[in-house]
């Protein structure tokens, strides 16, 4: 039966109680669409989002061009970082931080003047001696291979092959036209050198000056976190270049007495080469810098370069378990294959830039965060150590597993 009203009349689904007014329906934005009148916040909308993809657009490009100046500065950081503590401790004498830097920036050219000068001698009368013996080099080794082949070979036949072929004209065509490419390359890297250098020279001789511009913008408890990962950046930094500037050393001094023990010529050079090289291109260094002294010691005698290669990786098996863990300990302390790792990424992300200063990044990033990741005493456990049980009463099995077998009496132990 249909439900009736008042007057004993049926309710329609229109009729309202007595009493009360019928609520009016919202108007959907549709129908204002459907009117023809545009929503209000229509046109706003889409403003924002060009003027969003704009601005994208516009920062992705500007980052595109500006990469080369940030890895520049990235770079001049570092170098900041790691002459910190010598600027500082020659202000802190009385000196003025801008002299100060100004000195130790003067002793590292005259240092890096000093090795390029000793190494471009050195490969220059090397490289003549070599032309210069090309021609015994060449009978001997054509007399090597009429003897084992049996063959009647002459070196004027090889000089006339060889000049006469066409892969000898081609490169010399190649060389004459990349002769332009490699001058651009040289200035190119001449100015990100003076870039580096000049920043890198702003970043130490000012360096309170910058601590404070960053401070001023940060509140007081903030400003203490940054003066303290600051801190530890340049203690990382510095301690990895010391470490790596006594392995070096060290390295050096190893190798000098071995090529001067075998009479090589340039065992000085070859040495600071072969330390410096070795320490500070990480991952390739060691064969990179091991190479060089092979070569010369193979135009002494070719045996020669067979102890060298033989010295250089006992050697590095030596520095890679006795030495470096020791002398890392106490300024970079980091594991092994964190380095590894992180010189991987670092190579992968910015070349070979990135390769240099992965590891003071990391090792900056791992004492910072140690500094404030809270840290639990460890179980004890015998799983902690390595050691996994092998039955159900065994002490590595917990006791959530064994409790409820260990409160059940035994079938002798039961009363009757």
């Amino acid at each position: 039966m249909a439900p009736m009203d008042e007057r004993n009349e049926p309710l329609t689904r229109d009729a309202a109680p007595t009493g009360t007014t019928r609520p009016e329906r919202p108007t959907a934005p549709d129908a204002v669409a459907a009117g023809g009148r545009m929503p209000r916040w229509l046109p706003r909308a889409m403003v924002l989002a060009l003027a969003l993809i704009a601005a994208f657009q516009l920062g992705s490009w500007a980052f595109h061009q500006l990469t080369g100046l940030l890895i520049n500065v990235l770079i001049a950081f570092f170098l900041a970082l790691a002459i910190e503590p010598a600027v500082s401790r020659m202000a802190a004498r009385g000196m003025r931080r801008g002299l100060a830097t100004f000195l130790v920036f003067l002793g590292l050219t005259i240092a890096v003047a000093g090795f390029v000068a000793l190494l471009g001698s050195m490969l220059a009368g090397q490289i003549i001696k070599m032309v210069e013996g090309f021609p015994q080099y060449l009978d001997s080794l054509i007399n090597w291979i009429n003897e084992t082949f049996h063959t009647e070979l002459r070196r004027v036949d090889v000089q006339e092959g060889l000049l006469h072929s066409d892969w000898l004209r081609k490169y010399a065509q190649t060389s004459a036209a990349g002769v332009l490419d490699v001058s651009a390359q040289v200035l190119g890297g001449l100015f990100q050198l003076l870039t580096v250098g000049l920043f890198s020279f702003y970043f130490a001789a000012d360096g309170p000056r910058l601590r404070r511009a960053l401070c001023s913008v940060l509140p007081p408890a903030r400003q203490a976190e940054v003066l303290r990962a600051w801190e530890i950046a340049v203690d990382k930094t510095g301690g990895y270049l010391y470490s790596r500037g006594l392995m070096a050393l060290i390295s050096g001094v190893a190798h000098y007495i071995l090529l001067q023990f075998l009479g090589v010529p340039y065992a000085p050079v070859l040495g600071v080469w072969v330390g410096l090289v070795s320490q500070f291109i990480p991952t390739i260094g060691t064969y990179l810098a091991g190479a060089l002294p092979m070569l010369i010691a193979f135009t002494v005698n070719p045996w020669y370069a067979v102890w060298v290669l033989a010295f250089v990786v006992v050697y590095q098996q030596f520095e890679n378990y006795m030495l470096q863990p020791k002398l890392t300990a106490r300024t970079v302390d980091i594991h092994p294959a964190v380095a590894f790792g992180s010189v991987i990424a670092g190579t992968a992300l910015l070349g070979a830039v990135g390769a240099l200063i992965a590891i003071p990044a990391v090792a900056t990033l791992q004492a910072f965060l140690g500094a404030y990741v809270k840290r639990y005493a460890v179980t004890d456990d015998p799983r902690v150590h390595g050691h996994r049980g092998r039955g159900p009463g065994s002490p590595g099995m917990p006791a959530r597993m064994r409790g409820p077998r260990a409160a059940q009496p035994r079938p002798e132990e039961s009363s009757p």
